[in-house]
């Protein structure tokens, strides 16, 4: 692994496959290096379930970045929990 690859915490990111603002969220992290678990909550009602009691929220996205929830593609937020600059 490269050296300028720094070691992040856990990335669940919380989907719907309609949804633009999960798009540019995956594609924002694929860019950046980040590896993360997509759920699609469409697909799984105990996934959804599961969204809605970490973040409160039935929108899309939801990222879990190491326990710490972020609701939307909240780029400044999702980059001071990551360390990224």
């Amino acid at each position: 692994m490269p050296a300028d690859k720094k070691h992040h915490p856990r990335v669940i990111l919380f989907t719907t496959p309609t949804c633009t603002y999960c798009r540019a969220a995956k594609r924002y992290l694929r860019e950046r290096g980040v590896r993360f678990r997509d759920v699609d909550v469409s697909r799984d009602p105990a996934a959804a379930r599961d969204m809605v009691r970490r973040s409160g929220q039935q929108g899309v996205p939801v990222l879990d970045i190491g326990g710490r929830i972020v609701v939307g593609f909240d780029r400044p937020k999702i980059d001071r929990l990551l360390g990224l600059r």
